[in-house]
């Protein structure tokens, strides 16, 4: 039988702490330090003064991170509530001009496909290309507050296109191509985009998937569509009705580039959430938010200094891609990949980021465990001397993956578990290089984001769980949601739970370093008894025991309470027999709780999940309930759904 790993937190040691030397976030605190005439002794007391002094750090933070724009004479507009704040509603600015700062022969992007084929653009080459771009956009017409979409995997050319179109004050929005024509539809038909930017199709674990089927399916059913342009990724020819880049290009040379300077609060990018719970919502960022929100974070919370070499594992579809390549702005080099991150083997991210000297390596938690769950150890394989930071984010990084990192990648190396979302392009909660890493914790909350913890009262919840709020506006709250009448689904969104307080939908845990565990999202929370469980402290659990790959855990109605339900998918040759259930439940009854035990523990072979890779326990919930999905585009493993329908185990 398994036994619960030792908690290495209970010795009072942390598994990382700064060693002293500078960096970024400590040369801002000094400067702070100077400028307030306070004394910030740890991170700590500099979150304090951000978020009490919101104007005046928000205004430094313009300042020491060099944005370029106009500021204008106010930091904050309506100040004295949160819903409909404005941060400085006087400036403008444009968030192509700042990404595409640097102009000189340093390399500004490196690209990889699964194949091990590469490429890579200076800063020169990526404003020429962006140039090019921006000219035939304003040919077709394109103009301020257009849409443009892109149906593009995580190549250099959704970069430059992207660019262009921001650079004109137009909206972007993209989705990866791995969406089938109904996923493609919930998205970009309710935005009516002018151009279709796509590829003729992608590589992905050793496979040619072909586009131009669905592309061809899509068009006629996009209203509003003038234009679609095909980037010739894997060379598979014309399409009828489509223009080719290289002919979309032709007429155009090199130039300086106009760079529209905008409101601050200007659309930016539309986002879609995950949609599993129904059509996407439309969630619009605008350039300031956005640009002055990822400098802060890339600059003072990772230490993204010029000439580093920034890596994030991540499709278009993901707002990490967004988060990425904002990277730009910090003149740091972007390292692209596209494909299957164990395509040939799990060593290929690997190979990449150690070959090119990576500095910041950002992958999810899901990857972690599945390096940790197949036995691969990077930090012996590879040379990883350059790395100095690695984010996760996308689930909850639970305490055993902290130990894994720190044994099989690097000892001596920042891990920072992130959480925020597409809701806020960014994150409530990161790393950041002042503090000690403790095991299982993020951190702590950004700098000026008023990040607490509330009771079912709306009282700041200390010492136990409860959910993520947010007191005080920040710069990079969506700017509207796209088509809503009255801001009513945006309003319900995040404002319904508590009066003119962000909630965000995450269960989570102050610990006593001023971190915070998240234990999964309320929605998906457990309720035996009438007491709320995050699930991912089962997982937690279940995920430690040596048969086991994968777990889902959901809540069923029964007999007038709600019993847990545990599903786990099982490594190759492995049966689920009564030995390893008992194991199981000892485990999560000794390691969690025993009301986190579930009732069943039920054996399967998949675990459907987003196109992000978050698994979805609400569509597990749904199906087990005889409830319909309502959007089984969002999945990207939608057959995986039958495995949970009619068990006769849920029956009794």
């Amino acid at each position: 039988m398994s036994q619960p790993a030792p908690d290495t937190e209970m010795q009072g040691q942390p598994l990382w702490s700064p060693s002293g030397g500078q960096n970024i976030l400590g040369d801002f605190s000094k400067k702070m330090e100077q400028e307030t005439g306070q004394s910030f002794p740890d991170y700590q007391s500099l979150w304090q003064w951000s978020v009490e002094n919101k104007e005046d750090f928000w205004d430094k933070v313009w300042d020491f991170c060099g944005v370029i724009g106009e500021k204008g004479d106010a930091v904050i507009s309506d100040k004295d509530k949160m819903f409909g704040t404005q941060f400085f509603p006087q400036g403008r600015v444009n968030f192509a001009e700042n990404l595409l700062r640097k102009k000189d022969g340093d390399t500004a992007i490196i690209f990889r496909n699964e194949k091990g084929e590469e490429h890579s653009l200076t800063f020169k080459e990526l404003y020429e290309q962006t140039s090019l771009w921006q000219q035939a956009f304003k040919a077709a017409g394109i103009t301020e507050g257009d849409r443009v979409a892109g149906y593009m995997p995580n190549i250099p050319e959704t970069i430059i296109a992207m660019l262009a179109a921001s650079s004109l004050g137009a909206i972007w929005s993209s989705a990866s191509p791995d969406f089938g024509v109904q996923g493609v539809l919930d998205r970009f038909g309710q935005i009516e985009p002018k151009i279709l930017v796509s590829v003729d199709g992608y590589y992905y674990n050793g496979k040619e998937v072909d586009c131009l089927a669905k592309i061809k399916e899509v068009q006629p059913q996009l209203k509003g569509l003038e234009k679609t342009i095909i980037v010739p990724f894997l060379g598979k020819g014309a399409l009828e009705g489509a223009t080719s880049q290289e002919e979309f290009l032709s007429d155009y040379e090199p130039g300086d580039i106009e760079f529209n300077r905008v409101p601050f609060n200007h659309p930016l990018f539309i986002m879609f959430s995950s949609g599993t719970t129904g059509v996407p919502k439309c969630i619009v960022h605008g350039h300031g938010g956005t640009l002055i929100q990822h400098l802060k974070e890339h600059k003072l919370h990772c230490d993204i200094k010029p000439g580093d070499k920034v890596f994030y594992f991540t499709t278009c579809g993901w707002m990490m891609w967004n988060w990425l390549v904002s990277a730009l702005a910090c003149e740091a080099t972007l390292l692209l990949f596209d494909g299957s991150p164990f395509y040939p083997d799990g060593n290929a991210l690997w190979e990449y980021t150690s070959e090119h000297d990576c500095t910041f390596f950002g992958t999810s938690a899901k990857y972690i465990d599945a390096l940790k769950v197949n036995g691969l150890k990077p930090g012996e394989a590879h040379d990883l001397s350059a790395l100095r930071t690695m984010a996760s984010t996308g689930s909850p990084l639970v305490h055993e993956s902290f130990d894994y990192v720190y044994g099989s990648i690097k000892s001596d190396l920042h891990l920072a578990s992130i959480s925020g979302g597409t809701d806020i392009v960014s994150c409530f909660m990161l790393g950041n290089p002042l503090s000690p890493v403790w095991r299982g914790e993020i951190q702590g909350p950004g700098l000026g984001m008023a990040v607490d913890v509330f009771d079912e009262d709306g009282t700041s919840a200390e010492g136990s769980s409860g959910e993520l709020v947010c007191t005080k506006p920040f710069p990079c709250m969506p700017v509207s949601f796209w088509n809503d009448e009255g801001d009513a689904k945006y309003k319900g969104a995040y404002f319904e739970r508590f009066d003119d307080i962000w909630c965000h939908g995450d269960w989570v845990e102050k610990t006593a370093h001023n971190g915070f565990i998240i234990h999964g999202r309320s929605d998906a929370t457990l309720n035996p008894g009438g007491v709320r469980i995050g699930t991912s402290e089962i997982y937690r659990q279940v995920e430690q025991v040596e048969q086991v790959t994968e777990s889902i855990a959901v809540g069923q109605d029964w007999d007038g309470d709600v019993r847990v339900i545990l599903f786990v998918v099982l490594k190759e040759g492995k049966s689920l027999d009564d030995d390893l259930i008992k194991d199981i439940k000892t485990r999560i009854r000794t390691g969690a709780s025993p009301r986190h035990m579930p009732a069943k523990v039920i054996q399967v072979t998949d675990i459907p999940r987003t196109k992000s890779g978050k698994i979805t326990e609400l569509a597990v919930r749904d199906v087990i309930m005889g409830r319909k999905v309502k959007n089984v585009e969002a999945l990207a493993n939608p057959e995986a759904l039958e495995l949970y329908k009619g068990l006769e185990e849920l029956k009794s």
